[in-house]
């Protein structure tokens, strides 16, 4: 998830995203170059921005074949952290700090998934899916980041999607989730080159063992995201708080998803490979020249900064100037980031509003002069529990602008969700209306943007069940699936159940 931003700060959980603009001083440490969200219960500051009318279709159908699915992550839902030989993660270090997660929560246990996989599956049987996105553990693979797979490891994401293809429900797979083994984060982490390598040698050690089964595999997991909050914010894993660490970051995961590409192809060729991005369509708070052009670097930004370098072989035109030298951009680099991806998978939560940085606001902070941008939260439509706004149009414009731009690429809603922290009546029901009204809307503005040439193959919502939500702990409740965290009961929402009808059926009623 990824929540929108405004000048100052905004609430979020899972991901931050540009809301106040970029400084250029390069040997500086800046608040915040790619956030829009920020973990706070306040609300973001009002946009001027507003939308046009926006009809839904009444009872759209999908097509044949359309995966109807839930996600997850690994460190979010497995637990058993230091079990069967897995090393520290980023996110085991960063949960045991103090003061970093809310309540002191951590993901030790979260959902017990490690050793409750099979309740897992039956969840996703009751609600009739065919898909499920879940991520591999690197340090669950190797706990020091680099040598041999740890059997263990390997075993357990074997059963798994074993048992997934028995229930007749495809294993869609993300490597790379935010959960770095530690000791790569002690040698230089994602701002490091020599990571690329070790990466591809995860990659080519996962492929191996689990691509005679998987054939749907996800390089990276938002990477703007974990760049961002991880080595710019510092409001989650690793930590650090520094621009060139993000800059520098940045080109090696884009690198790093290049060359990560190339070698699961190289042991599986006929894999189908594609990565997910988190997106927010950016609209101009007002009519100005100054807002619209905002609005397109925002866009530049906030949703094709990692995905330009793959599909194009660029950095699209997001500041004032490319900073290439603090970058560490080299001479051919370009062309190892640019591989044809078989798909893009997208998740989107809600719409960011920009506006150009006010004089008084680049008086207040001079350095933003590279990215004269102030992003703001929607305030139109109704709020979740965490503040968001809904706003199912969103979830069309993005995608309709995606297929556009990039001539109409294969496309999965990767994620999509809500936080409603509704909890069981006295008969046990969790009657979480609001959440299947959500679903519905951005079903329909999905089916809407398909009807009009956009190839979306899947849905998935996030989540499959309750779960660890990062830097917010177990605060925020996202699942379909209701989680009593004391004692790991399972037991399905009326989201849930309403989900799997329109699974059943493959369509909205």
């Amino acid at each position: 998830m990824l929540l929108p931003g405004n000048p100052v700060r905004v609430p979020c959980n899972r991901r931050k995203f540009l809301q106040s603009a970029l400084g250029a001083a390069g040997v500086m440490t800046l608040p915040s170059l790619f956030s829009a969200c920020g973990k706070s219960s306040k609300s973001p500051v009002p946009a001027s921005g507003t939308s046009q009318p926006f009809s839904l279709p009444a009872e759209p159908v999908f097509p044949h074949g359309f995966f109807w699915g839930t996600a997850t992550a690994s460190y979010q839902i497995e637990g058993a952290w230091s079990e069967d030989g897995k090393g520290e993660s980023i996110w085991d270090r960063f949960a045991h700090t103090p003061g970093k997660i809310k309540n002191g929560d951590n993901g030790d246990v979260a959902c017990d998934s490690y050793h409750r996989w099979r309740e897992d599956i039956a969840l996703m049987q009751a609600m009739d899916l065919n898909s499920y996105r879940f991520s591999i553990s690197w340090p669950r693979i190797q706990p020091s980041g680099s040598g041999p797979a740890n059997h263990k490891g390997i075993d357990y994401y074997s059963q798994l999607v074993d048992a997934l293809l028995k229930a007749q429900i495809r294993p869609l797979v993300t490597l790379y989730h935010w959960d770095l083994p530690q000791a790569l984060e002690d040698a230089g982490g994602w701002p490091n080159r020599d990571l690329v390598g070790r990466y591809c040698d995860y990659v080519q050690l996962v492929s191996r063992a689990l691509g005679d089964r998987v054939h749907d595999w996800i390089l990276f997991n938002e990477p703007s995201a974990f760049v961002d909050l991880g080595y710019l914010e510092g409001t989650m894993a690793p930590g650090r708080q520094s621009i060139l660490d993000f800059l520098r970051a940045s080109h090696v995961v884009n690198l790093a998803q290049g060359e990560g590409f190339r070698a699961l192809k190289a042991v599986r060729p006929q894999a189908r490979v594609g990565t997910v991005m988190n997106m927010s369509p950016c609209e101009p708070a007002s009519d100005s020249a100054a807002d619209k052009l905002a609005a397109e670097r925002a866009h530049a930004i906030v949703n094709v900064w990692f995905l330009d370098p793959v599909l194009r072989g660029r950095y699209p035109d997001a500041f004032t100037f490319l900073p290439e030298t603090l970058m560490r951009i080299k001479s051919g680099d370009m062309e190892k980031t640019h591989v044809p991806l078989d798909f893009v998978g997208i998740n989107l939560y809600y719409r960011t509003i920009a506006s150009a940085a006010t004089p008084l606001h680049r008086a207040t902070h001079a350095q933003e002069w590279l990215f004269p941008v102030t992003l703001a939260g929607g305030e139109q439509g109704p709020k979740t529990d965490f503040s968001w706004e809904v706003w199912p149009k969103a979830l069309y414009d993005i995608v309709t602008r995606i297929t556009r731009d990039f001539n109409r690429p294969v496309l999965e809603i990767t994620e999509s969700g809500c936080a409603y922290n509704d909890g069981p009546n006295a008969n046990g029901v969790i009657r979480d209306t609001r959440r299947i009204d959500y679903h519905r809307q951005y079903l329909a503005a999905l089916a809407r943007a398909m009807s009009e040439g956009a190839d979306v193959r899947g849905y998935h919502a996030w989540s499959l069940m309750d779960n660890f939500e990062w830097a917010d702990g177990y605060s925020q409740r996202f699942g379909l699936a209701y989680v009593d965290f004391k004692t790991q009961k399972r037991t399905l929402k009326d989201s849930g159940r309403w989900y799997a009808r329109v699974a059943s059926e493959n369509k909205l009623s």
